[in-house]
């Protein structure tokens, strides 16, 4: 089983809140900063400000499992951050003629702030490609259920006729727009260079060099100037990943309305476990005491939308991570006191907790179940009543809007109370009739009002738009 299936893969919760390949945690951010520390070793070697081979050998002392977070989260308690333990470790771990590459011209942000850069790189490649396969499944099931009628809901109560197609393409475009989100905020993680107060006054004169050569290095932008107190980057990341929980927040949460026992219009599909169980067949299920995807504790009969669950777990935190970074821009002069150390934890669980929210949604959307005949018996259980627009409509143009509001809406009153269909009302009621007969409107018009089929209006050019928007996407991340 992958790592990111196993419930204890990354500690207690960490099969709901770190599912997926975003690597966020200790090592991640550790192996990052001795990137950063490697980069400008490098950088240095190239500005001819290193030995030869001082770069090649700081790279290769630059491993994490060479550390041990642990004793440097000690000394960071000393200094208020870990590079300088970590600084002052990987120089002991280096010949002693690359020793003055190590850290050379640098302060403690500027390796920290790398490093973020660096792990936000990594992590967007991760969720862009979580995305792009929840995207391609939202298109297939867009495709797949054009014409696929459902009752539409405004307000959690029935509104009017919708198909699936058109949910999933709404799914379809948000996903999109969030990857193009993703798109562009990838520009704008940048190196962090600056020396002590953003001078590189220890380099001199070849301080820009330095810069370029170690953005190249990390494969980073090269920024105007060093951004130390500048944290609009972090809020653009940061808004970024929310942008993306946004949206699957909310795919999740239709998912979870539409699955509800009373509704079953859509349901998860089996986890990976259940598909290799129905592969060996019936005699070789897997063991009774095996947990089943969305079991539960107490209730054999239950079958919760896990993914769905998961999805809004992780997102849910979301939004008070983004302001915990707004709050934290507010920084002084050329150096933070506390706010730059404050945006450590939140960013690194905005990170974590995205990555996994789309790697659920990689996992729900291709597996998704969808129930058509249950949108039909709910369609038909309704009694016509969602088309009670289109019915006030066709009598408008005889018999004004108002009137037309107003008699649709006694039918309406009249069918809820005795639980009649609104056509039964409509054609039954004399008073009703006779005000139909009188203005010329058949009961042929009125059943022809009241065709869902009849009254979808542009929702299938807007699956088509759905559609071709995704395609021309495709095409330009191909």
């Amino acid at each position: 089983m992958p790592d990111h299936e196993k419930p204890n893969a990354r500690g207690l919760f960490g099969g709901v809140f770190a599912r997926g390949g975003v690597e966020a945690g200790d090592a991640a951010w550790l192996q990052a900063m001795l990137d950063a520390e490697a980069g400008l070793a490098r950088a240095l070697e190239r500005a001819g400000l290193a030995p030869a081979g001082a770069g090649e050998a700081v790279t290769a002392a630059a491993r994490a499992g060479n550390f041990d977070p642990n004793e440097l989260g000690g000394l960071a308690a000393l200094t208020g951050n870990p590079v300088p333990g970590l600084a002052r470790a990987l120089a002991r771990q280096v010949p002693q003629t690359a020793v003055s590459a190590v850290h050379r011209g640098a302060t403690s942000q500027d390796i920290v702030d790398t490093a973020a850069m660096l792990l936000a790189k990594r992590a967007i490649d991760v969720i862009a490609a979580d995305l792009a396969r929840a995207a391609d499944a939202a298109a297939g099931l867009a495709a797949a259920h054009r014409d696929s009628i459902m009752i539409g809901r405004t307000l959690l109560q029935q509104a009017v006729p919708v198909t699936f197609g058109l949910v999933a393409a709404g799914w379809l475009t948000s996903l999109d727009e969030a990857r193009a989100g993703l798109d562009s905020v990838g520009p704008r993680l940048a190196v962090q260079f600056g020396g002590a107060a953003g001078t590189l006054a220890s380099l001199g004169e070849a301080g820009q060099r330095v810069t370029a050569l170690l953005a190249e290095e990390l494969g980073l932008a090269v920024p105007v100037l060093p951004w130390h107190t500048d944290r609009l980057r972090i809020i653009d990341l940061g808004t970024a990943l929310a942008r993306v929980a946004a949206v699957l927040g909310k795919v999740a949460r239709d998912v979870t309305l539409l699955a509800q026992s009373e509704v079953g219009e859509v349901s998860e599909g089996g986890g990976p476990a259940e598909v290799r169980a129905d592969r060996r067949g019936a005699d070789q299920q897997a063991p009774a005491a095996s947990p089943r995807r969305g079991g539960s504790s107490a209730m054999p009969h239950k079958r919760n939308p896990v993914a769905s669950i998961a999805i809004l777990g992780c997102t849910r935190q979301v939004p008070g991570l983004l302001a915990t970074l707004a709050a934290a821009s507010e920084q002084e002069l050329q150096r933070a006191a506390g706010a730059w150390h404050a945006e450590w934890e939140p960013l690194t669980a905005l990170l974590r907790l995205t990555g996994s929210a789309s790697s659920w949604a990689a996992d729900l959307l291709p597996r998704l179940v969808v129930d058509t005949s249950r949108m039909a018996a709910n369609l038909a259980a309704t009694k016509g009543l969602p088309l009670a627009e289109h019915v006030s409509s066709l009598l408008a143009g005889v018999l004004g809007g108002a009137q037309a509001h107003d008699l649709v809406a006694e039918a309406g009153a009249r069918a809820t109370s005795a639980g009649l269909p609104l056509r039964d009302v409509l054609l039954a009621v004399p008073k009703l009739e006779e005000r139909l007969s009188s203005a010329g409107i058949t009961a042929e018009q009125i059943d022809s009002a009241l065709e869902p089929s009849g009254y979808l209006g542009a929702a299938g050019a807007f699956v088509t738009a759905a559609l071709d928007a995704h395609t021309a996407l495709e095409g330009r991340h191909g």
